[in-house]
């Protein structure tokens, strides 16, 4: 008889400790999506502003010693990322491929003027950014125009801002469910386990001596979940890569890790402040109350 209630204690302990793990890695593994969401939108948002080109023509009769020291100049200054350089004949080759119309010997002349494109880093993508780029450009005597989508900035700029505030909302209270049922699933664990705190207290057991363990204990089903978790975002990442090539979650080695970091830290955390506060709670309860 004492055999059997043994082993269905014992299944039922491991019962408890499975719900707490399979809890605590979904919790994780939904956490974890949401940050390598949010690192990879910042991520796509820097891709996208690094795409805006500014494009400076150059004035006629311009010799190419000039256009080559220009070229260099931009190339020290802190907002550019590159530069392209396309000379009057090539935009025609570039026009008449992209045409099929020989608009050259039609007007016999070419009206093209030789270009430099200009692709400025992410933090300078901005409309005040961009105009004291343009006005400070717009001093040398090399340059004819500047041309770019002015429109084009403020609207990419005001939907990554709305983006960015929607994802920072939904991860916040994604994060607060995360602690709530991690916090649920300790709390039934440590509750199975409520008149054996009780009775090592009736022995004299310190209230830091009898934690102890349950917290050591809580810890390592974090870790666990954590790892599990880690291997789900490390299947699912595969996957996605393999269905969608260009998105390149794997080969961005800084972000996976991270999210990995940052779940496992979280894992940790969250067990040791809900197992802390539960047996807490029931170390401060009398016997008679263990029953409810």
């Amino acid at each position: 008889m004492s055999n059997n209630f043994d082993n269905f204690q014992k299944k039922r302990l491991r019962s408890s400790y499975l719900s707490v793990v399979v809890s605590i890695a979904l919790v994780l593994f939904l956490v974890g999506l949401l940050g390598i969401t949010i690192l990879k939108t910042k991520a796509l948002a820097q891709h996208f502003k690094e795409q805006i080109t500014l494009h400076i023509f150059l004035k006629s009769e311009i010799e190419q010693n000039s256009i080559t020291a220009f070229q260099k100049e931009l190339n020290k200054k802190d907002y550019t990322k590159s530069i392209e350089y396309i000379s009057k004949d090539d935009a025609v080759k570039i026009m008449q491929e992209e045409t099929g119309q020989d608009f050259v010997e039609f007007l016999g002349t070419n009206p093209l003027k030789d270009v430099i494109n200009l692709h400025v880093k992410s933090d300078f993508v901005t409309t005040n950014k961009l105009e004291k780029i343009e006005k400070e450009l717009g001093d040398s005597p090399l340059i004819y125009e500047i041309a770019y989508d002015k429109n084009l900035i403020g609207l990419l700029n005001k939907n990554i801002q709305r983006i960015s505030l929607w994802v920072l909302i939904f991860s916040g209270l994604l994060t607060l469910i995360a602690v709530v049922l991690i916090n649920s699933a300790i709390r039934l664990s440590v509750y199975s386990k409520r008149f054996i705190i009780k009775t090592m207290q009736m022995v004299g057991a310190t209230k830091s001596f009898i934690r102890r363990p349950f917290i050591w204990s809580g810890i390592k089903l974090g870790i666990v979940g954590a790892i599990i978790a880690m291997l789900a975002l490390l299947g699912l990442s595969y996957y996605i890569e393999n269905e969608i090539p260009e998105i390149t979650l794997l080969k961005d080695v800084k972000i996976l890790g991270l999210v990995f970091i940052g779940i496992l830290l979280l894992g940790i955390l969250i067990t040791w402040i809900s197992t802390f506060f539960a047996t807490r709670r029931f170390l401060n309860l009398r016997t008679d109350q263990l029953y409810y």
